[in-house]
């Protein structure tokens, strides 16, 4: 008698078609449900936990990629896999990626490499472009900014990808009074520039957008008051990486 295969399934949250915004091209983005940090200038508080999004099979969401799959591959994307923190699933992400990519569609990762030695070297393998996000340099703000994580293992993670020769873009969240301090750009400046595969840093500003969404799950929003960062500051943050030679947007 046969034993028949479980499905991998996985909690999906949401999935979008965006350009310019998730990796090169025009991408079908899966958004995935639960991650174990709690950023202070998280968005979308909405994927904190993976009850909150629909148990998805691996075929329903490659049937759902695959409804895009001439229109993304035309316009130069692909498909990336966001969260939440999608290596909190890391059996589900192999599994889609691994089939995107015999589709011959671009692959990204969006992710804070915070769970880094969760993904095995066969998700890898799938994986043509990480999004890194490195919430801080210091390891104290790191801590503040995150308030469960350590930036360790986004360090490791970040190594570990450029050994294997994986492309990496860095996005960096600028937030007055809380990341913005010189020394700790200045760390995220040194790490990103001893990793020989990063392509691009994105330093990227604090908004107050997903204010509605702690107001509406009754979670207090500990930024609220906090102003996005003027012109001169994204400038002259902007200008420390600039100054090690990465490349920035």
């Amino acid at each position: 008698m046969s034993v028949q295969a479980v499905p991998v399934t996985g909690a999906v949250h949401s999935f979008d078609v965006s350009t310019g915004v998730d990796g090169p091209g025009t991408r079908f983005v899966a958004f995935l449900a639960g991650c174990p940090l709690r950023c202070q200038y998280c968005h979308s508080p909405d994927t904190w936990y993976q009850r909150n999004g629909e148990p998805t099979t691996v075929d329903e969401l490659v049937t759902r990629i695959r409804r895009y799959e001439r229109f993304i591959k035309v316009a130069g994307g692909g498909v990336t896999i966001s969260g939440g923190e999608p290596l909190q699933q890391p059996a589900f992400v192999r599994e889609v990626l691994t089939r995107c990519t015999a589709m011959g569609l671009h692959t990204a990762l969006d992710t804070s490499g915070f769970l880094g030695d969760r993904a095995d070297d066969a998700l890898l393998d799938a994986v043509d472009l990480v999004l890194l996000d490195i919430k801080s340099g210091d390891p104290g703000t790191y801590q503040r900014v995150t308030r469960t994580g350590r930036l360790t293992p986004t360090v490791r993670f970040a190594h570990r990808l450029a050994g294997r020769g994986i492309p990496i873009w860095v996005r960096f969240v600028l937030v007055p009074g809380l990341t913005d301090d010189p020394a700790n750009v200045d760390a995220v400046a040194d790490i990103v520039a001893a990793v020989p595969t990063v392509e691009r840093v994105e330093v990227l500003p604090f908004h107050r957008l997903g204010a509605g969404k702690y107001a509406a799950l009754g979670i207090d929003f500990p930024l609220a008051e906090t102003e996005p960062p003027g012109a001169e500051l994204l400038d002259r943050v902007r200008g420390r990486f600039r100054a090690r030679g990465l490349t920035v947007c």
